[in-house]
């Protein structure tokens, strides 16, 4: 057993020191402690609505992502020793946790996407249950699109061994995967919580995808770094993006005060069967025409017809 004198002096190291050798006392966070509060509640007071409120959590939504995913594909992104017998088990108890959990971050997500007064908790907890209900009922579907779009890299990539390796593999199959997701849960009324659904996704791929956007089916993004797609795109089927392509906007209209408009249409509208090569730079209301191909690093800002084939080449002509 330790002397007292030892006991003693080990248990003053702790009370002043904090690892770093430095004493705590030596900062003098008084002064510090008490202007920060005045800045939080006061004078830079940045709180929606001026209250403290529970954020929708990162890494809670992460774990809802991987076990949607899981249900949509068990074998693929759940465990790979699922039976027969066992996988519509597996898909039950997978989507009644991740519900649950989705439910109570709708409902965080919803007091700061509504815009008047925020209602009482039990009506808060009412429509974060509708929209996590319908938002169920809609995964079907989800997965039906999500097939689609594996099928279209399978088929669009010469390098593709196995629907397996698309799944496991690809950034832009994993990215398509969370705006898929996210893009119902924009739809439902949730926004904030889809934005921090693709949020995750660009982080995790490197592709930025705005749950707004309008993306039908087979939709393929290959290799895909730096890929990014505005609110108000649409995109219609059979859509083929090559990475660090930009569907984006031209200008950001303004009311009479100066502040930006939101919600305007302002993204491109590319329609069926296009093809848009590496680095091309789509900006503003434009529609680019069925069955058309922009090739690389092509910087467009008007409309082209149905069966186009831009190039750098004819941008200079022009």
């Amino acid at each position: 057993m330790l002397p007292a004198f030892l006991i003693i002096r080990d248990i003053m190291t702790i009370d002043t020191y904090d690892g770093t050798g430095v004493k705590p006392s030596h900062w003098n966070l008084g002064s510090v402690i008490e202007q920060l509060r005045v800045s939080r509640e006061a004078t830079h007071n940045i709180r929606h609505h001026g209250k403290v409120r529970e954020l929708p959590s990162r890494e809670a939504l992460t774990i809802i992502v991987n076990g949607l995913s899981a249900a949509l594909f068990p074998t693929h992104y759940g465990r790979p020793n699922l039976t027969d017998e066992s996988i519509d088990y597996f898909v039950g108890d997978t989507l009644n946790t991740t519900l649950n959990r989705l439910t109570e971050q709708v409902r965080r997500g919803l007091q700061f996407s509504l815009e008047d007064a925020v209602p009482d908790d039990e009506e808060l907890t009412r429509q974060a249950n509708a929209i996590t209900r319908e938002f169920a009922a809609g995964l079907p579907g989800i997965r039906g699109l999500l097939v689609s779009d594996v099928q279209a890299a399978f088929s669009g990539d010469p390098a593709a061994t196995s629907v397996a390796e698309i799944m496991l593999c690809y950034p832009g199959t994993i990215a398509i995967l969370y705006y898929r997701l996210a893009h119902s849960l924009h739809r439902l009324g949730s926004p904030f919580l889809a934005r921090l659904i693709s949020d995750i996704g660009h982080s995790l791929t490197g592709i930025d995808i705005h749950p707004g956007a309008q993306i039908g089916g087979s939709f393929f993004i290959d290799h895909g770094t730096g890929v990014v797609i505005g609110e108000t795109a649409i995109l219609g089927q059979r859509v083929r993006l090559y990475q660090h392509v930009t569907l984006g906007a031209k200008r950001f209209p303004a009311d009479e005060k100066g502040s930006l408009i939101k919600g305007v249409p302002r993204h491109p509208v590319v329609e069926d069967d296009v093809v848009i090569y590496a680095g091309a730079t789509i900006l503003g209301r434009i529609t680019i025409g069925a069955g058309s191909t922009i090739g690389g690093n092509v910087w467009l800002t008007q409309s082209v017809p149905a069966g186009s084939n831009v190039s750098q080449a004819q941008m200079r002509n022009d």
